[in-house]
């Protein structure tokens, strides 16, 4: 009977340690994992912004101030990394928001299994496995580049 409550407190903590591996805290307030803070009035067009659990890319951004009473706020016009979806996204510019940590390389494709892409990372020789995209037309020996952002993975162009 011991045993079976020291596994379920086990589970307990672990479950708390992944439920707070999930929600890190800054000095901003709370973002998700695998992402940093920044304010809005510090983005540029080209960077990545993380919202909804999702990386974007910044097509535009405009700034605004409303008048002589009221905040300055930035319109940012966005583009989904994974699915290609477009978004808008209006927030003050003092506010803070989430940057996803994005991770590029480079890897040698191995082989193809169906909707999946085993490569070979060129730096660390760990072997990657990627979700193919409709439309590439990838072989065996071939270059990649790859990204990572929040823990998924994309092709995001072959050689």
């Amino acid at each position: 009977m011991k045993d079976s409550i020291r596994t379920i407190s086990v589970n307990r903590v672990g479950l708390a340690r992944t439920l707070i591996s999930r929600v890190i805290r800054t000095r901003f307030g709370i973002s998700m994992a695998g992402t940093t803070r920044v304010e809005v009035r510090t983005l540029k067009v080209g960077r990545y912004i993380a919202l909804e659990e999702s990386a974007y890319k910044i097509l535009s951004i405009t700034k605004r101030k409303p008048g002589k009473h009221g905040a300055a706020k930035a319109r940012i016009e966005l583009e989904d990394i994974f699915t290609g979806q477009k978004k808008s996204h209006v927030a003050p510019v003092t506010d803070t928001i989430s940057v996803p940590l994005i991770e590029k390389g480079s890897a040698i494709i191995t082989h193809i299994e169906g909707t999946e892409v085993h490569a070979m990372d060129n730096k660390t020789y760990e072997t990657l496995i990627l979700p193919l995209e409709p439309g590439m037309t990838l072989e065996g020996g071939s270059e990649i580049l790859w990204m990572e952002a929040m823990g998924r993975y994309k092709i995001s162009r072959d050689h």
